[in-house]
């Protein structure tokens, strides 16, 4: 039998002898502010440490880059620091090799992503419907992104090989001479963004398939009704559904179109793939920090390459949210 202690903390009985004036109130706040604490607190005494420690770790790098960038440092000695402010910056801006690798990093990163994200939204279309060995096909979409990018960016460069290669052999089926994949500019950017093409439009096309299940059947019901081709329930009605999820792809994709590292690095085959070609012509922003780093031992101008990637990625969110607020406010 529970004491009539207890019975006043969970609000059951007023504490104190029968009749106190109050009594039945103080226990009815006290038993709400333990509920507040048990219920209301216990998730976030519970959550803290992993975010205290996700935090440190995530701003530690960010900090030290900054810090380093700073500073001439070689490889060989981190640990002898010479402070030179912000000569590094000075210096990559007047660097024709990094604006070089800037427009690498742009272009690639459209010509990789616009296309990526078309396919994915016509494939996710596709998939949403009821058809046969519909499984198949959407596990059949993450094969691609389940392969590793080494595997990947192999297969491919012995595709566009200049001498062996199934590409050119398809265009000297039709006539066409062959083109050098890798030691031209465009080729080679066009074939590198091939790879990133082929590996992420599977799992954005999942993504937008799941966005699309969410949509409720009765507002395609309602446009059907009135008389609404199938192409225009895809732009009234299935776009503007999945918006949400169509913007955080997109700034997935820039994310990963600026730190494209992997596939231009196999697929320079050898010392190349570092500089990005014999011209530097499809090295991007990733591949030169990895050359001012660990090719020239240059920690602190391979730190400010890290550091300009990232207010790069700042800038470009910071302008897409300011274009969402002119176009609301004109809307």
């Amino acid at each position: 039998m529970a004491t009539s202690t207890t019975k006043a903390l969970t609000g059951e009985e007023p504490p104190g002898p029968p009749g106190t004036p109050g009594g039945g109130k103080t226990a009815s706040r006290r038993s709400a502010l333990l509920h507040r604490l048990d219920v209301k607190g216990a998730p976030f005494a519970f959550v803290a440490p992993f975010f205290i420690v996700f935090a440190a770790f995530s701003f530690y790098p960010l900090v030290y880059t900054s810090w380093i960038s700073l500073h001439d440092v070689e490889l060989a000695t981190l640990d002898v620091m010479e402070w030179v402010a912000f000569d590094n910056y000075v210096e990559l801006w007047g660097d024709s090799q990094f604006w070089n690798a800037l427009q690498n990093t742009i272009t690639i990163g459209v010509l990789s992503t616009v296309p990526q994200l078309l396919m994915a939204l016509g494939l996710a279309h596709l998939l949403n419907y009821r058809m046969r060995a519909s499984l198949f096909f959407r596990v059949a979409s993450l094969v691609p992104y389940a392969t590793s990018v080494a595997a990947a960016a192999l297969v491919f460069t012995m595709i566009f090989e200049r001498d062996f290669g199934m590409i050119n052999w398809a265009l000297g089926a039709v006539g066409v001479d062959p083109v050098d994949w890798e030691a031209d500019k465009w080729p080679a950017q066009v074939a590198i963004s091939t790879i990133v093409i082929w590996r992420w439009t599977g799992y954005n096309a999942l993504l937008y398939l799941a966005a699309m299940q969410a949509i409720p059947a009765d507002r395609y019901e309602a446009a059907s009704l009135d008389g609404a081709s199938r192409w225009k329930q895809f732009t009234h009605v299935t776009v503007p559904g999945i918006r949400s999820t169509i913007v955080f792809t997109i700034v997935l994709s820039t994310i990963g179109a600026t730190q494209l590292f992997g596939e231009p690095l196999i697929f320079g085959q050898g010392p190349n793939g570092v500089t990005g070609g014999a011209d530097n012509q499809y090295q991007t922003l990733g591949l030169l920090l990895y050359e001012e780093g660990w090719k020239n031992y240059q920690m602190g101008r391979s730190a400010t390459v890290a550091w300009v990637m990232f207010l790069l990625l700042v800038l470009a969110f910071a302008a897409q949210r300011l274009i969402r607020r002119l176009r609301s406010r004109t809307s």
